[in-house]
C-alpha cells in the first residue's frame, strides 16, 4: 500500500478529511520551498501537492501562472525540484508529497529516468496534467512499479469511459476539478459537485479529491463534507505574494491551520 493511501486509510479511519495545499516549487524563491512545506504540514496538511513551474501551464490561472513564472525566472527546473523533495525528506518521511505539473519537462528528462529519480528522491504521487490516462499506459505502469501513485484530473465534463479509464491507470486518489475553468477562476457549485463525487467515488474504487475553486475555510468545509479531500492551491499563492519574505512560511502555515480547523469540525459534528 503507498503512503498516499495509507494517508487516506487513516483519515477514514479518524473520521476526517484530507486536506491538500498546492504550492509552486521555487515561489517565491527556492529556499523558501522547504520551510513552506514544513510549515503547511505543521498546520496541518495531509498531503502536499508540488507544482513543478511550467512556462505554458494551461490549466492554471493567473494567479498560479504568476508562481510558475517567478520560480522559472528564479532558475528553478525540475531536477532542482526533485533535489527539493530530497531535503524535505530529510527531516519528514511520512507526509506524501505529489508533484503536479505538465509533460514536457518528463519529456524532456525522460520518462524512465524521471520515474527512477523521482522515486529515490521520496515523491509519492505523479500529476501530470496533460496526460489523459489512455494515452499514458507505460508511463502510469511504470510509476505504480516504482511506488509513485498515478493522479489524474476528472472534470464535470468528464464521461464515463473517461471514468473507467482513470479508474484503470490511476492509484493513490482521483483529483475533481470542481468547475469548467482554469485554477482560482468562478464560483462554486456546491450542488453540483455533491451530485457528482458519490458517481466518480463509485465508480473509480479511490478517494476524490476536489480543488479548483476553494478559497476559504467556508468553502473548504462544505466541500469537505462531501469529498474525501479539499485540495486549494491560489488562495495559498496569493497569501505568498502578499506576504513580506519574511512573513510568508508563518502566514501560509497560519491559514492551513484555519482551513484544518474548519475540515475537523465536520468530524466534530458527526460525533
Amino acid at each position: 500500500m503507498s503512503k498516499i493511501q495509507t494517508t487516506f486509510q487513516r483519515l477514514q479511519a479518524e473520521g476526517r478529511k484530507a486536506l491538500i495545499p498546492f504550492i509552486t516549487a521555487g515561489d517565491p524563491d527556492g529556499e523558501l520551498t522547504v520551510p513552506l512545506m514544513h510549515a503547511m504540514v505543521a498546520g496541518g496538511a495531509d498531503i502536499i501537492e508540488l507544482g513543478v513551474p511550467f512556462s505554458d501551464p494551461m490549466a492554471d490561472g493567473p494567479t498560479i501562472q504568476r508562481a510558475s513564472e517567478r520560480a522559472l525566472a528564479a532558475g528553478m527546473t525540475l531536477r532542482k525540484v526533485l533535489a527539493i523533495v530530497r531535503t524535505f525528506r530529510a527531516e519528514d518521511q511520512t507526509t506524501p508529497v505529489v508533484l503536479m505539473g505538465y509533460a514536457n519537462p518528463i519529456e524532456a528528462m525522460g520518462e524512465d529516468t524521471f520515474i527512477a529519480v523521482a522515486s529515490e528522491a521520496g515523491v509519492d504521487g505523479v500529476l501530470v496534467v496533460d496526460y489523459p490516462p489512455e494515452e499514458c499506459t507505460r508511463f502510469a505502469a511504470l510509476s505504480k512499479a516504482a511506488g509513485l501513485d498515478p493522479i489524474f484530473l476528472l472534470a464535470p465534463t468528464s464521461s464515463e469511459q473517461r471514468f473507467r479509464d482513470v479508474a484503470e491507470a490511476g492509484s493513490g486518489y482521483i483529483y475533481y476539478v470542481s468547475l469548467k475553468g482554469v485554477t482560482g477562476s468562478g464560483n462554486l457549485d456546491f450542488d453540483e459537485v455533491a451530485r457528482r463525487i458519490p458517481q466518480i467515488r463509485a465508480a473509480v474504487g479511490m478517494p476524490v479529491g476536489v480543488g479548483f475553486g476553494i478559497r476559504d475555510a467556508e468553502s473548504a468545509k462544505r466541500i469537505g463534507e462531501v469529498a474525501d479531500a479539499v485540495v486549494i492551491g491560489s488562495r495559498i499563492i496569493e497569501e505568498i505574494e502578499r506576504s513580506p519574505r519574511d512573513a510568508v512560511v508563518s502566514n501560509v502555515s497560519a491559514f492551513i491551520r484555519g482551513i484544518r480547523a474548519a475540515l475537523d469540525e465536520i468530524a466534530g459534528a458527526k460525533q
